[in-house]
């Protein structure tokens, strides 16, 4: 008996750490990385002119790419809507999502997705013309509102209408883009949607102006990266990527000398394990010594993502706020790679 409980064991313990290297495993294969995006929003993710994906969430994407290819640009995005992310990230169509997605206790537990460190701290909003003549989201009882199924936000805005004692006709959307195209057809009042996500619509309007994002915050949005629970090792591997250019912005790490500061061990010891000039950490995670190296250098630090796709400086004008560093008044933090 206790020969075929060991045996039993010792198999199990393979097949446990066969699954665990599986994902690695098949993205060295193939030799791409597949990235679960949104399916259009800019300043997050969204095809440019030349059809090349762009943004917040797509640096992300490539980060993960770098650590793992050693080339950011094999990355195969994968458009999802609010409905369809998570079944393409579970049917393995995704390898990692980066999606402007919230972290709940259901989508963890229940969904089966392990979340990586929150990359955006965010909160729902309104949008709404200026002409309609209101300030407050306590003063739209009896409007229409556009609102993306299979989302946070469509359980958020029910719960705030009923607690405020007021109602609304919903009007359901599938994408970024057809609410859009809705609210501006006047199929609805308000959208809603991540505050992030008002500021990206409202910034690929032709009339910007007329339109206003109301102060009213009601929720809170944790967004985060996610992958498929059970490969603890692939796991790492996401969580660690955006933890080390958290920590890269916080060092002073950037894109045009990451590489250079690996060449030569400097004084700072956090910045010498991050790029792989002391310690192995890589090892712990499959990949090798300069991982994160590869990282920073394809896509910058956290600030450096941020500043070029959605920070003050573009259409989309959004400050650092709770998604600065915590030196800086903010709430970013990223564990420490030792």
């Amino acid at each position: 008996m206790k020969k075929t409980l060991l045996a039993a064991t010792v198999a199990l313990t393979a097949v446990a750490g066969s699954a665990q290297a599986a994902t690695l495993d098949d993205v060295k294969a193939r030799g791409e990385l597949n990235c679960v995006v949104t399916t259009g929003l800019v300043g997050f993710a969204a095809p440019d002119a030349d059809g090349k994906w762009q943004g917040f969430d797509v640096d992300f994407c490539r980060a993960m790419a770098a650590a793992v290819l050693g080339d950011a640009d094999k990355v195969k995005f994968v458009p999802s809507t609010g409905k369809t992310r998570f079944t393409l990230l579970n049917s393995g169509e995704g390898d990692v999502l980066f999606r402007n997605t919230t972290e709940t206790m259901s989508r963890d537990a229940d969904l089966k997705l392990s979340f990586l460190p929150v990359n955006y701290y965010d909160g729902q909003g309104f949008l709404v013309a200026k002409d309609l003549g209101v300030s407050s989201a306590k003063e739209l009882d009896g409007a229409s509102v556009c609102i993306q199924t299979g989302t946070t936000t469509e359980l958020n805005l029910a719960d705030y209408f009923r607690t405020n004692g007021i109602s609304y006709e919903p009007v359901a959307i599938e994408t970024n883009e057809e609410g859009k195209t809705n609210y501006l057809a006047g199929r609805c009042d308000v959208y809603t949607t991540d505050a992030s996500g008002l500021a990206s619509t409202r910034a690929a309007f032709e009339a910007p102006d007329d339109h206003m994002v109301l102060p009213d915050i009601i929720s809170k949005e944790p967004l985060a990266g996610a992958v498929r629970h059970g490969d603890d090792q692939w796991y790492d591997i996401a969580k660690w990527v955006v933890n080390a250019l958290i920590s890269a912005e916080e060092l002073g790490i950037t894109s045009a000398d990451a590489e250079a500061l690996a060449a030569e061990a400097g004084d700072n010891p956090s910045i010498n394990r991050i790029l792989g000039s002391e310690g192995d950490f890589g090892a712990m995670i499959g990949l090798d010594k300069q991982w994160a190296m590869r990282a920073i250098a394809a896509v910058g630090n956290y600030g450096e993502i941020f500043d070029k796709h959605i920070g003050p400086s573009t259409p989309l004008g959004i400050e650092r706020g709770l998604n600065a560093q915590w030196k800086d008044g903010g709430i970013l933090y990223a564990a420490p790679i030792r």
